[in-house]
């Protein structure tokens, strides 16, 4: 048994490093652009409730491996899931301002 303390990861680690996995249509992260729902960070594993921005999206598969491995990389992190959920359906004005100006939206 290690005297090591168990890293106790914050919300704010989860969302840096979700900053990292972008939508594949569009050039913008999947926080930037009001995907992430919930995050739910439990001793060794973290929960991700998300949705994309269009349902039926062929790449969801893709996007979803890509935001588990990104957070099976955070540090204590040995388990992670996430669900594509489509309530609330998302629409643009859940968009961070700089995501706005990075489509050109403002």
């Amino acid at each position: 048994m290690s005297d090591t303390p168990a890293v106790q990861l914050k919300e704010e680690d989860v969302i840096e490093v979700l900053r990292e996995v972008f939508d594949p249509e569009i050039p913008v992260n999947i926080v930037d652009l009001g995907l992430v729902y919930e995050i739910d960070i439990r001793p060794e594993r973290v929960d991700v409730r998300m949705t994309l921005t269009a349902m039926g999206c062929p790449m969801a598969a893709e996007v979803m491996a890509d935001v588990r491995d990104h957070l099976l990389t955070l540090p204590g992190v040995k388990d992670a899931g996430v669900e594509l959920v489509y309530e609330p359906p998302w629409t643009p004005e859940r968009m961070t301002e700089d995501a706005r100006w990075e489509l050109g939206m403002v």
